[in-house]
């Protein structure tokens, strides 16, 4: 029976086939070859079938051709994948993890604070991170799944840096309202409020070993504070003019500072010593960040830097001004080892990547930039926000980066 059903259908088709060139000749004045046509195939064409098949076979070869350029499309595609994979590219599953970048678009746009965003950071732990804003809120959102979570309320005014301990059972915070906020991040409670600032707090860091504090204000002073009590128990001074950010280095024995006096300073906290003083930036420094361990050998690559006879090289720091340049310095010499030029707007963020070997930025051009510092180039600009973006985290362990913008929004991407 199924052969049956096989002649069938075989007949029906060439039926088909055969009534479609009929028309074909006829609607086309064929009509010799038409009525010959007609009687060879054995057809007996009537008005109701005319109409069924009229124009069919222009149909079907316009639909042949549409589809052809569809497959040639597509094999396009397949070959450009292909040639991807074979040189490392985006889709290739080879790359090391130690190269992974951001790659649009991005996974998550999540909406919810009124106004600018100003840090954005990662939970050392979970998969959470954590966002400051202008509406003088702390935000916490699930980055795995795109979800909010809850917001931290107490500030009266923009919120402007938050940090975590190493644990990320507390979270810090510091605030335009000129305080500075400890938080249980397991109850979300605030358990302290510091003051001593006399304006704005623009920067805030929890020292690694975790029992202290140091904040930055616009009152160009730099503070350390004990986590135990609240006490503000240093003060470093010394800018000329508001310090826009504070961050400790890996052990804690040194902090580095960036002010609106265009210079990057290099603080002792033992003996509350000024170690260097760089001065190259032309215009207020944004940003700094500190170059972990696994960045050594690539700088060291990159700036032929005699490695110091006593062993470990460095330390080496980057800023990020409103000059648009990205410096990386020597702190051991206060030597500028290079600049990055390429961000057509202040540089907001910036950071290494886990993996040492590129530097990521961002910046009031509303991109986020992939530096391959080792060639001093920009190897990658993604186009990120709708405004400025304000700040940027790197995760250390999954292949995420979050940003901010005063576009208020907060992007999560994924990185591969």
């Amino acid at each position: 029976s199924k052969n049956m059903v096989r002649k069938k259908d075989a007949l029906k088709t060439l039926c088909f086939r055969n009534r479609a060139i009929a028309d074909y000749l006829r609607s086309n004045g064929y009509e010799e070859a038409y009525s010959t046509f007609k009687k060879e195939a054995e057809l007996d064409m009537n008005e109701e079938l005319d109409k069924k098949y009229a124009g069919l076979l222009e149909k079907k070869w316009t639909s042949v051709i549409r589809l052809q350029k569809k497959v040639m499309e597509l094999e396009s595609k397949l070959n450009e994948a292909k040639e991807e994979m074979t040189h490392g590219g985006p889709v290739s599953q080879k790359r090391d993890p130690k190269e992974w970048i951001p790659r649009p678009p991005e996974r998550y746009a999540l909406s919810g604070h009124r106004a600018p965003v100003t840090r954005v950071i990662f939970h050392p732990v979970f998969s959470v991170m954590v966002t400051a804003s202008e509406d003088a809120t702390i935000k916490v959102w699930d980055y795995e799944a795109g979800d909010f979570e809850r917001t931290l309320k107490g500030h009266t005014d923009s919120v402007q840096d938050i940090s975590f301990d190493q644990t990320g059972k507390l979270l810090a915070s510091c605030s335009a309202d000129m305080s500075i906020k400890l938080w249980d991040f397991q109850g979300f409670e605030c358990i302290r409020t510091m003051h001593g600032h006399d304006h704005n707090v623009s920067s805030v860091a929890i020292m690694p070993n975790g029992d202290h504090i140091v904040s930055a204000s616009r009152d160009k002073t730099i503070k350390v504070w004990e986590v135990a009590t609240g006490y503000c128990v240093k003060t470093f001074t010394g800018h000329r003019e508001w310090v826009r950010m504070v961050r400790p280095n890996q052990d804690g024995s040194l902090i580095a500072s960036c002010s609106n006096d265009q210079t990057v300073r290099v603080w002792v906290v033992a003996s509350k010593e000024c170690k260097a003083e760089l001065r190259e930036h032309e215009h207020v420094v944004e940003c700094i960040a500190w170059a972990p361990d696994s960045a050594h050998p690539t700088i060291l690559e990159a700036t032929g830097s005699e490695s110091k006879k006593s062993g470990k090289p460095g330390p080496f720091l980057l800023s990020g001004s409103r000059d648009k340049t990205i410096k990386m310095w020597d702190v051991s010499i206060g030597m500028c080892l290079m600049t990055l030029v390429g961000h057509d707007n202040w540089v907001r963020g910036l950071l290494f990547h886990p993996g040492g070997r590129f530097i990521v930025s961002c910046a009031d051009d509303k991109t986020i930039r992939i530096w391959d510092y080792k060639n001093k180039r920009c190897m990658k600009t993604l186009c990120a926000h709708e405004h400025f973006v304000t700040s940027l985290d790197f995760h250390k362990t999954a292949p995420y980066v979050v940003t901010g913008s005063v576009d208020q929004t907060v992007k999560v991407w994924e990185c591969r």
